[in-house]
């Protein structure tokens, strides 16, 4: 598997809804608190996320000017070949290879894959995760 590409962001920078490492776990940000500065210390971040991957909740308390580590996601294409009682099997549309992602949690995400629909899903290092259906 590839490795997964990072880029460093100061923690004052963040926003909601962007990608962030919180513990080596890729994690989507749900809200951001930045303290105020104190008479002894710098202002604080406070990050609260979502694993994309996994759906657990973590967050992180950085000095605003810190680093924090954002991955790279990368979107792709693939076309549904068969749909398994827990697992999807899809066949990429660029490289034509054959992977089996985990059947997604989102009930109506799922409800809508059958053989032949073209998705689209994120890849960031060894974890892949369908993320919609292309065209609904």
């Amino acid at each position: 598997m590839a490795e997964m590409e990072i880029k460093f962001v100061k923690a004052n920078r963040i926003k909601k809804g962007q990608w962030v490492l919180i513990d080596g776990a890729v994690c989507r940000v749900t809200d951001v608190q930045i303290s105020s500065p104190g008479k002894h210390g710098s202002a604080k971040v406070r990050i609260v996320a979502v694993g994309v991957f996994d759906g657990q909740k973590r967050q992180m308390l950085k000095p605003s000017g810190a680093d924090v580590e954002t991955p790279v996601l990368k979107r792709k294409s693939g076309q549904v070949l068969a749909v398994m009682p827990d697992h999807v099997q899809i066949m990429d549309m660029t490289s034509y290879e054959t992977i089996e992602l985990p059947l997604p949690e989102d009930e109506e995400l799922k409800a809508k894959l059958e053989p032949g629909v073209e998705v689209e899903y994120v890849e960031a290092g060894e974890y892949r995760k369908i993320d919609r259906v292309k065209g609904a």
